[in-house]
């Protein structure tokens, strides 16, 4: 036996030693967290994981939390939030430093949202580095085709991936629930599917002492979880009503700009076409007295799909008097807009300019009275919008 060949086997063995020392070291770790919720879905991840973890901080249980939403952040027990340090980009092996952090807290709880696109990594996030006692699916919408897709069917089934095995399994889904009964039924685990009279529980005065926009859907998905686990409504409710909310969660801001009347609605994070013609037409209905209405959609050259999904949908919408193209590749969005109808001489293309430029170019569509209102992406220059926005709003402006 050669050398070079009893060598690579040494090797071989070493490395085989070290992943099952590394197994044995993140499963004795997610053992000392006794309740560990993995929150999944197209739409409303970041902000159930924070209504959830709110609730049960509340009822004084020591609870870790981890967003992965507009900006990625560790939630600790005491509500302070830590950005999470990604020297080599998103990956999700960072799941596993988020529950040695939780495990060194002593927490009796983690809730963390599920970063993972890719079908078989999403499994593999529950399977292996999570193994959830409660899943949490918030629901399944057309968005990420190019990774999840190409039909919404399948990004319920790429979503289902994340079904914990012999847990619980809460969602407020109802077109493709039967796939995530299906996956629930394979790995042994009880399905709780929220209904629309859940739903229609959470009152208006329930939302009322939200500082932002919550949806009532997010509240009642996050309050069947904490019911599950012993939490009375009233100290959840408490709880959420005093959570920070996620950067990316719809928020408004008035300016009144020497005379020029503006409401500013947050709906970037929105990045589906059917969540963002529901943030659109609430808009819409809340400000009724605008003079005009201003779409401002954020386009990403490596989100190309999102742009022709958005472009397409959005003709179908109430209309706008002005629609504000910014970020990079905006021909993406004008072109499939406008072979679906748009009227090319609403568009208003700001690509390439600063935030201060894009301000400027919208104030002059403005009129004396407008509601504007940005979509498509937070990242990019969709965060900075917004805090541009807010930066100007008046002292009793701020989230809604």
């Amino acid at each position: 036996m050669s050398l070079p060949f009893v060598l690579l086997s040494l090797l071989t063995l070493l490395l085989i030693a070290v992943g099952a020392i590394e197994v044995w070291v993140l499963r004795r770790r997610l053992a000392k967290i006794p309740i560990r919720i993995h929150v999944n879905g197209t739409r409303g991840k970041s902000s159930v994981v924070r209504l959830i973890a709110a609730a049960l901080r509340e009822a004084g249980r020591t609870t870790c939390a981890k967003t992965t939403g507009t900006l990625a952040r560790m939630i600790l027990p005491d509500g302070r939030e830590l950005p999470i340090y990604r020297p080599g980009g998103a990956n999700v092996i960072e799941q596993k430093r988020i529950a040695a952090m939780a495990a060194a807290y002593g927490a009796e709880a983690l809730v963390i949202e599920c970063m993972a696109l890719q079908p078989e990594l999403q499994s593999l996030s529950e399977l292996r580095l999570v193994r959830a006692t409660h899943g949490v699916v918030t629901n399944a919408r057309p968005d990420h085709l190019d990774v999840m897709g190409p039909t919404p069917l399948h990004v319920a089934q790429a979503l289902a991936g994340t079904v914990p095995r012999r847990g619980r399994l809460f969602t407020t889904e109802r077109d493709f629930l039967s796939i995530l009964a299906a996956a629930a039924t394979d790995r042994d685990t009880e399905l709780v599917a929220v209904t629309e009279r859940d739903v229609a529980a959470v009152t208006p005065e329930d939302l009322a002492d939200f500082s932002y926009t919550e949806h009532p859907d997010n509240v009642a998905l996050a309050l069947a979880v904490t019911n599950d686990l012993g939490v009375p409504r009233d100290v959840a409710l408490r709880g959420m009503h005093r959570t920070r909310p996620d950067p990316g969660a719809l928020t408004e801001h008035d300016l009144d700009f020497f005379g020029r009347r503006i409401r500013f609605c947050n709906g970037f994070a929105a990045n589906d076409p059917v969540s963002t013609r529901q943030l659109w037409e609430h808009a819409l209905a809340r400000t009724t007295d605008a003079e005009r209405r201003i779409a401002i959609f954020n386009c990403r050259a490596d989100r190309p799909e999102r742009s022709r999904d958005l472009a397409r949908s959005f003709v179908t919408w109430p209309p706008a008097d002005h629609v504000v193209l910014m970020g990079s590749a905006t021909h993406v969005f004008v072109r499939a807009a406008t072979a679906a109808g748009l009227d090319p001489t609403r568009l208003v293309l700001v690509e390439g300019e600063r935030v201060d430029a894009i301000f400027e170019r919208v104030i002059s569509l403005v009129g004396r009275s407008a509601l504007v209102m940005g979509m498509g992406n937070i990242g990019g220059l969709g965060l900075e919008l917004v805090q541009y926005f807010r930066n100007r709003a008046g002292p009793t402006s701020g989230e809604a």
